[in-house]
């Protein structure tokens, strides 16, 4: 192996949230600096809204009907 052509590890690199979170652990940056952890991450705290706000759920009942209507004409047709 060639040498010093590794970046410096440092065991004790700090990792810090937008929220105020901070983690020790091993990395090959001092300091890390991010937007969301897994104490403000909307997945982990439970806190996520599904919003629909474009009606797509409707629109599919309303797809969904119509093809059933239109499967139960047809079998009285060949009825």
């Amino acid at each position: 192996m060639k040498a010093d052509i590794h970046p410096t590890y440092y065991h004790d690199a700090k990792i810090t949230c937008a929220c105020g979170a901070t983690y020790i652990t091993g990395s090959t940056r001092k300091e890390i600096h991010v937007d969301t952890c897994s104490n403000c991450h909307p997945f982990y705290t439970g806190k996520q809204k599904l919003i629909d706000t474009a009606g797509t759920l409707e629109k599919f009942k309303k797809r969904a009907a119509k093809t059933t209507a239109l499967r139960s004409r047809k079998a009285r047709a060949k009825a």
